[in-house]
């Protein structure tokens, strides 16, 4: 990718701006809708704490099969998760730093905030059915940690950072961790162009899966179900999402305003289609191969969409 070096390229960042601007004033009542309900997912995770009871440790296959990291190299695991979370927080904004794009910073959030909301969705009804007693270390017996007194003021029952997020016990089935990084891994296999960091995210799920296990943050069940479930999730929601707009095809740019280089350069091409007898318009010569809107690798043609929408993510 190119960096914007130029004086034309500020135009473009300008541009580019602009265009998300137009966008998130389309789009912003989806993005705070899951904002919210990321917040109404961490208080379900900070009530059912008040309802855990520790208890010993339920026979689990991984525990077998790993090493226990124990709780001083617990932080392996967030280490990790941090780096997957980031790396994927500072792709989505690429459009504003690279020449090459191929995506909207508003949709693709938009998007990736439908597929978590649903995949919690399903988790708070999930670990408020059966409450199993906690595996991580300040859920066992004997520790403070592992129940939570009544709250002396209301307010404190609606407060989820930073205990609520560092000390939870209760809500297992199935890891909140896995949404994220699923989504995340899903969401760049659709969208990214880079075939290796494609490959190298999926074994970065697999090692978040099994550091998840060794951390005795989560038993087996509670990983292996946030497998196969957010994988159906995100699979059906994407079918009912519109399309995002394929920037490289002659509709999607249209978001985008042109420089006055490639204005004249887009004339020209017009003209000499309309010479050849053709229509003159880009959408008829660009490449179809590309099948439910998935972009392809920077090895092979290059991204291409087959169905694509100019409005937004909902």
């Amino acid at each position: 990718m190119t960096l914007y070096i130029s004086r034309e390229a500020s135009k473009r960042l300008w541009a580019e701006i602009t265009t998300e601007i137009n966008l998130l004033a389309e789009n912003w009542k989806y993005l705070l809708a899951g904002l919210i309900f990321q917040y109404i997912h961490g208080l379900a995770a900070r009530s059912i704490h008040y309802f855990h009871r520790p208890g010993p440790l339920l026979q689990d296959v991984g525990f077998y099969l790993l090493p226990e990291l124990g709780p001083e190299r617990a932080y392996i695991s967030e280490m990790l998760f941090t780096f997957v979370f980031l790396s994927f927080f500072l792709w989505t904004f690429h459009p504003f730093i690279f020449k090459s794009k191929r995506i909207y910073t508003v949709l693709i959030w938009c998007r990736v905030l439908a597929f978590l909301c649903a995949s919690q969705f399903l988790r708070i009804i999930t670990f408020y059915s059966t409450q199993l007693p906690g595996p991580n270390y300040h859920c066992r017996e004997g520790s403070e940690r592992a129940t939570l007194p009544r709250p002396e003021k209301l307010i404190e029952a609606f407060i989820i950072v930073p205990r609520g997020i560092i000390y939870g016990c209760g809500d297992l089935i199935f890891s909140s961790h896995m949404i994220f990084t699923l989504v995340f891994v899903r969401t760049y296999n659709k969208y990214g162009t880079r075939r290796f960091i494609k490959l190298c995210s999926w074994l970065i799920a697999v090692a978040q899966s099994l550091l998840i296990i060794a951390s005795r943050k989560h038993y087996s069940v509670d990983v292996v179900v946030a497998w196969y479930t957010v994988n159906l999730v995100v699979f059906f929601v994407d079918k009912k999402l519109p399309e995002l707009p394929d920037r490289t095809s002659g509709a999607a740019t249209l978001l985008l305003p042109l420089s006055a280089k490639e204005k004249d350069i887009r004339n020209k091409d017009e003209d000499h289609k309309m010479i050849n007898g053709n229509s003159g318009d880009p959408i008829d010569w660009r490449q179809r191969t590309q099948m439910n809107g998935k972009i392809a690798d920077d090895a092979n043609m290059g991204p291409v969409h087959a169905g694509t929408t100019m409005n937004g993510v909902l």
